[in-house]
């Protein structure tokens, strides 16, 4: 009998640790947890998130492709967090999307499909952008996930929305990131796709490893091994791995390497030939900076990942969500922590759930996933069925498309101008632009048409309404290469409402190479 206890011990470790690197033992893998710990981890992980998000608040997107330096004082005080609960709660998108996913669960069961989310998400009542609202969009329009969030369908799917969405998958899902990555596979492909959908998968599978390993370097690591090795995503990440052991003291040296070889978005129609860029790979690798040069600090880690600029909110609430779960709430800085405790009870925005309500779901749905996937709850003592990490399928999206031109076009569709045609060269577009009306006056759905060099054409709305509206006017891609028309109709013009068009961006399945040479 004991031989045969043993047999099966050493077997459970092996299955614990099988699939980690060699420098990750046996020691290190935390499997077993009271329900004590686990809350606290859990604690740690969503109120870390709020911390981090509040922290980098005052300077979102207000550093663009440029660090925050070092003489630029970011505030923080314990009445930071109330203040933005008050006064600009829409901050807190990185949480409160995260509960609308975490509200279908509760209500429905851990097997809710991916359509419930997708519709609890476009019903809701805040306001989103860029990849969200494109599929919201879609999905008020009869597209359903996943073509939600395809590329052809969404030119915001590589943007960064699921990787701020998708901290509750690896909370829900300690030590198994398979399981994590399941859950973004139903969530994340209603406003993602490829490397955009990637971003969320590494994140949860960060958080993850966080309830079972204590060293934010393993963390990143191990976490990559869900993501294929093909991806740009994980060659981004792997090279900032890379730079930081070839300048572990130095992270703006890492943080200009990341510039200079992936700071060029070809997706997000906002970004494209501008410095803005919500790419979900470089903002991922800014989480890592700040993980990986944080080195288990609170303070350094939430200064370097925010310092690092773009979406200066949500990457701090990512890398700090990451910390506070692999240090538990007990064990963040009251410096940082005290800033939590006057809005714990308060629901988020656009919501009937607190933190104080996150805490209790989320450590409900823990354990149930945990019961469900090979672990074990014995009363307060529980054991964790670490999974050997898979990798995902390979996605990529906006293959052979790379962006040539970007043109001012300045048309207004009207009841006097209402049709236009222009014309590019290349196998694809996109129009930006929105539908507009006089202040006085009720929102309208507008009703185009497009059709490309003469052939079907294809309707679709515009509406007025910034909850229900189209981020970008028309696209389309995989076109042949070459020299193409289109022509945009407003079909239902009225006095009072008009469509703005605002640029072409053009695609080519030939990438520009500079060849001009220096003296």
């Amino acid at each position: 009998m004991k031989t045969l206890i043993l047999f099966f011990t050493v077997l459970l470790l092996g299955e614990c640790t099988q699939g980690f690197s060699k420098s990750v033992t046996k020691k290190e893998l935390k499997t077993k947890l009271t329900k004590a710990e686990l809350q606290d981890k859990i604690k740690g992980g969503w109120a870390g998130q709020v911390i981090g998000c509040t922290f980098g608040g005052p300077t979102e997107f207000r550093y663009n492709g440029t660090m925050i330096n070092d003489y630029q004082p970011i505030p923080w005080d314990e009445n930071r967090c109330l203040w933005y609960y008050k006064n600009s709660p829409g901050l807190y998108d990185d949480v409160y999307m995260d509960l609308t996913f975490v509200e279908v669960f509760e209500k429905e069961g851990l097997d809710a499909p991916a359509a419930s989310h997708a519709l609890a998400f476009a019903h809701a009542d805040y306001r989103l952008w860029h990849a969200n609202q494109a599929a919201r969009y879609n999905i008020l329009n009869g597209i359903m996930p996943p073509e939600s969030g395809y590329w052809e369908n969404n030119p915001h799917a590589d943007d960064i929305d699921f990787q701020i969405e998708a901290d509750f998958a690896g909370l829900m899902a300690p030590g198994m990131v398979n399981t994590a990555s399941e859950i973004c596979d139903k969530v994340g492909h209603i406003m993602n796709y490829g490397d955009g959908w990637y971003g969320g998968v590494y994140v949860a599978g960060m958080y993850s490893l966080a309830f079972v390993l204590n060293d934010v370097n393993y963390i990143v690591t191990e976490a990559l091994k869900a993501i294929p090795e093909e991806s740009q995503f994980y060659q981004c990440i792997h090279d900032v791995i890379q730079w930081h052991n070839e300048y572990p003291n130095d992270w703006k040296q890492t943080w200009f390497e990341v510039e200079r070889k992936w700071s060029a978005d070809i997706g997000c129609p906002d970004g494209v030939f501008r410095n803005f860029n919500i790419d979900a790979k470089i903002n991922a690798a800014y989480i890592v900076i700040g993980l990986l040069y944080g080195e288990g600090d609170y303070s350094k880690t939430l200064e370097i990942s925010t310092r690092c600029g773009q979406d200066s909110d949500c990457n701090p609430a990512s890398a700090g969500g990451i910390l506070g779960t692999m240090l538990g709430y007990s064990e963040i800085p009251e410096f940082w922590k005290r800033g939590v405790y006057p809005v714990e009870s308060m629901d988020f925005k656009y919501t009937t759930m607190s933190l104080n309500d996150v805490y209790e779901i989320g450590l409900k749905h823990a354990l149930q996933v945990i019961s469900e996937n090979g672990g074990k709850v014995k009363g307060e003592n529980i054991t964790l069925a670490v999974q050997e990490i898979q990798a995902v399928a390979m996605e990529v999206g906006f293959e052979n498309h790379f962006p040539v031109e970007r043109n001012g076009i300045g048309e207004r569709l009207t009841k006097d101008n209402s049709e236009f045609e222009v014309e590019f060269t290349g196998n694809g577009f996109v129009l930006t632009g929105s539908a507009q009306k006089q202040n006085e006056y009720e929102d309208l759905n507008l009703e185009l048409e497009m059709s490309i060099d003469g052939g079907e054409s294809e309707s679709f709305l515009m509406p007025t309404g910034f909850a229900k509206r189209r981020h970008e006017v028309a696209w389309k891609y995989q076109l042949p290469e070459g020299k193409h028309v289109v022509k945009i109709s407003l079909k239902n013009p009225v006095d009072g409402y008009a469509v703005n068009v605002n640029d072409l961006l053009v695609y080519s399945s030939v990438k520009i190479e500079n060849t001009w040479k220096t003296n």
